[in-house]
């Protein structure tokens, strides 16, 4: 089993430590693009891919993304066929 295997089998188990870190490497091994617009946008990071777009906070202090998160995520990626 591979990354990119591994990562999804452990995000759709919703796991309450899934690092954004993690989700950053997951999308980006499915083909998403990071962008941020400057210093205007504060924590917010989009991904691109194609016509998919996935808004995040960056979590902070802590690391790890919040459970509705996670389930807002594997939502968006099933409804559009890339999990």
């Amino acid at each position: 089993m591979g990354r990119k295997e591994k990562l999804i089998q452990r995000l759709l188990s919703v796991p309450k430590d899934f690092t954004f870190e993690e989700m950053q490497s997951l999308l980006e091994i499915l083909g998403f693009e990071m962008s941020n617009k400057g210093k205007t946008s504060g924590s917010r990071v989009k991904f691109y891919n194609g016509n998919t777009v996935i808004i995040l906070h960056k979590p902070h202090p802590r690391k790890e993304l919040l459970e509705y998160q996670v389930k807002q995520i594997i939502e968006k990626l099933k409804e559009d066929e890339l999990i």
